[in-house]
């Protein structure tokens, strides 16, 4: 289980960066970076040229899904990338770093990089997805944290870039819905793209526009240079040696499948060449030394996705070469533009003129980069560029392939041009305005950049090593570009410096000497042009500020304080959809046994529990009767068997009109008068939904048999849950998932009732002194109530570990459990008599964070038995026991830590609230 352990690890790293940082502060980058060639080194042993890694570990079996990784020829080659790059920018960053301490940044891009592990190793099409996104979020967050004038640029990155997944996820389902399964291998081998061409096509354009997103390929190419406001270590990282990265291993990962579609080649080479002459054009004329590389990255990848595009065994190992020197001479020019910054405080072409005099060495490894970069030999730029130019030669018809050739040429003479543009300044000669120590704040001397020195010479020396050395990369390249073919590893020739003279190398010396010719050219050219009145950032711009106003204006349909205004849209379309009940109705439900007299009655009583809510003067007669329909509602509940439901409703009740009674302290006594008209309206609206929701279940009543799903649960329930309470079963046990789901949501609702309160004092007038009680004269009424806590309150924490304990068997269960525990709390809360009653310390949030934590820890031990979520079962003595009861307990804890936060929060008057933060942040001093 190497693979497993490698990716283990690389998340490890993650968890453990907050602590290395604590322990070393920005030098954390060290022992990061050796942790990084630690799993490196995994990979690598478990590596086998011979067959394909495989290893699984069940995640949702019921659905076919498991973590599986795979380990062939192309899931090494980027491998390597990541994690080799990986290790060298958090070296780099030790020094670019000025804060001593930097957690958020050490832990987001170790998490990056196993999130791009995880990818390119993922056997399975959910972990790939996931995998994907991570990376979007993970460069999302990255470039936020740049500063506040990152915020637009980190928005529109992750506007692009999310679009990007969500066509991914499409592709992913249409592939698991068609091929029956989640495993990546079986679905690229499926014969369903050769045989179904409408699908073939519709999956090749949702994963081609996925993979164009995250490499800023045209029209999404804007992203990239936007969000270069982040600093050099992550431009260095995600935004050319990695992130950008993945949409090319998605294609090379598709390529041998979704070339079966016609429209594959002809999409690919199209929008990646014209992407190629784009961004050289742009870089060309670009005088900030990064704004120039983020351009040319743009032009690199349209070179990458073009050959992709061709498919031949020559293009894949053409590909598989350039994304290593790609990798290596673009990594090492961000964190060269870094230094630069950071010896002479600007990256301003124009003001570095002769700053080789005093960069000397930084300055002879960003030469070096620029050199492999524009394709000189004996750089491995140079390699990669040639077999480039020969696979488009021999791509197709020669009037064809010539053509493409031709254009590739000239975004290789444009190449050279901005190389060239980049290494003029680094030169000795006559200083511009760059000086170190007096340009700007950030200047720094030699000393304080050593790391930073070292981690730029490595992929520049490596580029010039590896051109020389060329067969030293067959080992990684070649069965990479075999995988991504589709055939032998013996099919694909091996890779060296010098091929002869032949076509491609006459059209590479054609474009070393024109690029030389325009960059001279341009030397003097004037920095940056004018702003234009149409880019590809305004466009997303304003598709986002589109986006946003359509949805203001959507919600403004809706938005307002009246409820009235906001029940109009579900009333229509209830009484829209009430239309279609004639056609459905059957007859009269049919009943087991005669209409009682007791439901009549009950009914009645939820009739005037309404109609006093409707005719109520004042608030707090409102409430009371609105607690009666309620209470009826439970006993008519209870006559009809469902006892769950009905504990569960009384509780949900009393809470209801404990929190509503304490927020009648901030509201006025009597309710705000409606005009006549608008009651006649409004009544007219409600009994109109009422006849519609009682044709409706008389519809419906009775008209279906049990579901197979029921049916299921009622069978199976004690089998495999050992419990016999079905609804509490399905809650922990076959639907945990859904639980789940909802208790974050609980901890979210906490989190929102605290920041709404919090800022809503801040508006209210302080009241004095206040009282604990919602109702005047709070000693004389908490009398009762506080003789009655004293023996109930007790009794009700008992019975509410009780209700916890019996859930799985019998009526009760976290959720209940919860529900009786707060209304102890509830109780004597109310029944103190004043506030100089030490009030509920602020921990409900830690209560509800701890129930989310425990829950999903539970879900972690699951994996143990190969699912997430699957309760555990064992035996002590005759006692049987489950983890789904420490799922329940989890439940338990934040159903109780909302309630309780809602209790203390709206128990504050707004002057108490003030005296309570006060003490609070004193107590914290």
């Amino acid at each position: 289980m190497t693979l497993i352990a490698a990716v283990a690890a690389a998340w490890l790293l993650v968890a453990l960066a907050p602590a290395f940082v604590r322990l070393t502060g920005r030098y954390a980058g060290w022992p990061l970076a050796g942790g990084m060639l630690g799993v490196l080194g995994l990979v690598l042993s478990a590596w086998n040229p011979q067959q394909v890694v495989r290893e699984s570990v069940p995640w949702i079996p019921a659905l076919d899904i498991a973590l599986r990784l795979r380990l062939n020829g192309l899931a090494l080659l980027f491998a390597v990338v990541v994690l080799a790059i990986g290790a060298v920018v958090l070296v780099y960053s030790t020094s670019y770093l000025r804060q001593p301490r930097s957690p958020g940044f050490y832990g987001l891009m170790t998490a990056f990089a196993a999130a791009m592990l995880t990818l390119v190793l993922a056997d399975d099409l959910v972990v790939l997805f996931v995998a994907w996104e991570l990376t979007t979020l993970c460069s999302y967050l990255l470039i936020l944290r740049s500063g506040p004038a990152a915020k637009e640029p980190a928005t529109r990155t992750l506007l692009v870039t999310a679009a990007g997944g969500l066509a991914l996820l499409a592709a992913v389902v249409t592939l698991i819905a068609r091929t029956g399964t989640t495993e990546l291998t079986t679905v690229l081998a499926h014969p369903l793209w050769r045989e179904d061409p409408g699908f073939a096509t519709i999956v090749a354009v949702l994963v081609a526009i996925a993979a164009m997103t995250k490499s800023a390929q045209f029209p999404f190419h804007a992203w990239l240079p936007d969000a270069m406001v982040a600093p050099a270590p992550v431009s260095a990282y995600l935004h050319a040696a990695a992130m950008v990265k993945a949409g090319i291993f998605l294609l090379m990962l598709f390529a041998p499948a979704a070339s079966a579609a016609a429209i594959w080649s002809p999409l690919l080479v199209g929008v990646g060449l014209w992407t190629a002459l784009m961004g050289a054009f742009f870089a060309v004329r670009r005088a900030d030394m990064k704004e120039l590389l983020a351009y040319s990255t743009v032009s690199q990848l349209g070179l990458l996705v073009a050959v992709i595009g061709v498919g031949t065994p020559t293009a894949m190992l053409a590909a598989s070469a350039h994304v290593v020197a790609h990798a290596l001479f673009k990594s090492a020019g961000f964190m060269g533009v870094g230094l630069v910054e950071k010896r002479t405080g600007t990256r301003i072409l124009t003001e570095l003129r002769g700053s080789g005099r005093i960069l000397r060495w930084d300055a002879a490894m960003l030469i070096l980069a620029a050199v492999s970069m524009a394709g000189i030999p004996p750089m491995l730029g140079f390699i990669s560029k040639e077999l480039l130019l020969d696979s488009f030669l021999t791509a197709a018809p020669p009037a064809l392939s010539w053509t493409l050739a031709i254009v590739a040429t000239a975004g290789a003479v444009l190449t050279v041009a901005y190389s060239l543009r980049l290494v003029l300044p680094l030169l000795p000669g006559r200083l511009g305005a760059a000086r170190p120590g007096e340009h700007g704040p950030q200047a720094r001397p030699w000393r304080d950049t050593r790391a930073m020195s070292v981690a730029v010479s490595v992929p520049a020396i490596l580029g010039l090593a590896l051109g020389a050395g060329a067969p030293l990369l067959d080992p990684v390249v070649r069965p990479a570009a075999a995988g991504a073919a589709g055939v032998d590893v013996a099919s694909v020739s091996g890779v060296y410096l010098w091929h002869g003279v032949n076509a491609a190398l006459l059209l590479s010396l054609t474009a070393i000497v024109l690029g030389t010719l325009v960059g001279l050219r341009l030397r003097g050219a004037p920095a940056p042009p004018a702003p234009q009145r149409w880019s590809g950032v305004l466009a997303v711009q304003h598709a986002q500020q589109g986006i946003i106003a359509l949805g203001r204006r959507v919600g403004d349909l809706t938005r307002s304080d009246v409820p009235a205004a906001n029940l109009v849209v579900p009333i229509v379309l209830i009484g829209a959809a009430a239309t279609a009940l004639p056609m459905l109705w059957r007859g009269w439900p049919r009943y087991d046994e005669p209409f009682l007299v007791l439901d009549l009655l009950l009914l009645l009583l939820v009739a005037a529990g309404v109609i006093a809510v409707s005719v109520a003067t004042r608030r707090l007669t409102a409430i009371i009767s609105v607690g009666v329909a309620g209470f009826a509602v439970v006993l008519w509940f209870l006559v009809l068997g469902a006892s769950d439901v009905a504990v569960t409703q009384l509780l949900v009740e009393i809470l209801t009109v404990v929190v509503m009674v304490l927020v009648l302290r901030r509201m006025p006594r009597r309710l705000r008068p409606s005009r006549p008209r608008r009651r006649v309206l409004a009544a007219i609206a409600a009994l109109a939904a009422g006849v519609t929701a009682t044709l409706a279940a008389l519809v419906f009543t009775g008209h279906r048999e049990l579901s197979d799903v029921a049916a299921f649960f009622l069978r199976e329930a004690k089998e495999l849950t050992g419990g016999t309470n079905i609804v509490n079963t399905i809650l922990v046990d076959f639907r945990a998932l859904d639980t789940l789901g909802e208790l974050v949501v609980l901890g979210i609702a906490a989190v929102s009732i605290t920041a709404l309160l919090e800022a809503r004092r801040a508006v209210d007038r302080p009241s004095g002194k206040g009282t604990a009680a919602a109702l005047s004269n709070a000693r004389v009424n908490a009398v009762f109530l506080t003789a009655v806590g004293r023996i109930v309150a007790p009794v009700m924490v008992v019975g509410s570990a009780y209700a916890l304990l019996r859930g799985h068997n019998a009526p009760g269960g976290g959720f209940i459990a919860a529900l009786i525990g707060a209304a102890a709390i509830a109780l004597i809360y109310l029944a103190a008599p004043s506030d100089e009653i030490p009030r509920i310390e602020r921990s409900y949030l830690a209560i509800a964070g701890a129930g989310i934590v425990i829950a999903v820890g539970t879900g972690v031990l699951g994996l143990l038995d190969g699912s997430f979520l699957r309760p555990l079962h064992f035996d002590i003595g005759s006692l049987h026991l489950t983890t789904a009861l420490v799922f329940d307990l989890g439940v338990y804890l934040a159903v109780f830590g909302v309630i309780l936060a809602a209790i203390n929060r709206l128990g504050l008057s707004p002057a108490d609230a003030v005296r309570t933060d006060r003490s609070s942040e004193r107590s914290v001093r």
